[in-house]
């Protein structure tokens, strides 16, 4: 409880400051909803005459509409393996958390329900969205401490999951470090449904090997070990190599699905990607 305390104080200065208003011009409704009538005056558009109450009073009324606010938002968190590495002051998945943390603050302070889908091999624990503090406590709580019992990364499964229990369009930020395949055609199924935005997470050192010497190592997700010599450069120059074309051939699918990213680093402060991110909605929406 601590931990979510120091959690919940760091991340709201940045929700009741440093985001207000931001996250509510970014994140449209579902529509219009029918608010209330009055009687039609020059200029109002016509199609907009409620006819039945037109009839009623015998004089022209029309329909007035809003905005329909409430948001239903969706995380779904990758609990496999290579969540649990940091090389910097955190684990990925400890940054996951704190990320997951200012999304869902900002959603219920716009009265917006939060839900959460954590998955590894498998759906591993599903929330289903409700709105208030205590709810959102919780959702934090369990991504905090939640223990999977797998250590793959099923992405397609997580978002054929998402599709079938959310039938209403939701904002869904799918938080992964992206280690997997096989995940374009259900990225792209599931954006048409929702609004899916990627939240990447990385770590510097799965970008660039540091010379160490020799090195054991093991992969979180398949438990396979391994000896490296991190002081033969051509090895380093190959994991280097690799790192590029693993985050190339991540960002490609999310362009050619069009799924929007936020990519964060366990070295680097995320507000100002987040506020990157914020701009880039605001643009398009403009």
């Amino acid at each position: 409880m601590r931990q979510i305390r120091r959690i919940q104080i760091r991340t709201s200065h940045m929700v009741n400051d440093l985001l207000a208003g931001q996250y509510e011009s970014v994140f449209k409704g579902q529509g219009m909803e029918f608010k209330e009538v009055r009687e039609y005056v020059p200029g109002d558009d016509v199609r907009m005459i409620d006819w039945n109450v037109t009839a009623r009073t015998n004089v022209p009324h029309v329909k007035l509409l809003a905005e329909e606010r409430e948001l239903t938002v969706m995380l779904l968190v990758d609990a496999s393996g290579s969540g649990r590495f940091g090389s910097v002051s955190r684990f990925k998945n400890d940054l996951a958390a704190e990320l997951c943390a200012v999304l869902a603050f900002s959603a219920i302070k716009n009265n917006d329900k939060v839900g959460l889908i954590i998955f590894a091999d498998d759906i591993e624990l599903y929330i289903p969205p409700s709105k208030g503090r205590r709810h959102v406590l919780r959702v934090i709580r369990e991504v905090l401490y939640f223990k999977a019992k797998g250590r793959g990364s099923n992405i397609p499964g997580a978002l054929h999951f998402l599709n079938g229990v959310t039938k209403r369009r939701a904002v869904s930020f799918l938080v992964s470090d992206f280690m997997a395949e096989g995940y374009e055609t259900a990225l792209r199924v599931a954006n048409r449904r929702h609004d899916v935005i990627a939240v990447t997470v990385t770590d510097p050192r799965e970008e660039v090997l540091e010379n160490v010497g020799l090195v054991a190592v093991v992969d979180a997700e398949t438990g396979r070990e391994a000896l490296v010599n991190t002081g033969d450069e051509t090895v380093r120059a190959r994991y280097a190599r690799e790192g590029l074309e693993r985050a190339k051939t991540r960002d490609k699918i999310l362009q050619r699905t069009r799924v929007d990213a936020i990519n964060v680093r366990t070295d680097q402060p995320y507000i100002a990607e987040i506020y990157r991110f914020f701009r880039m909605r605001e643009r398009r929406y403009a």
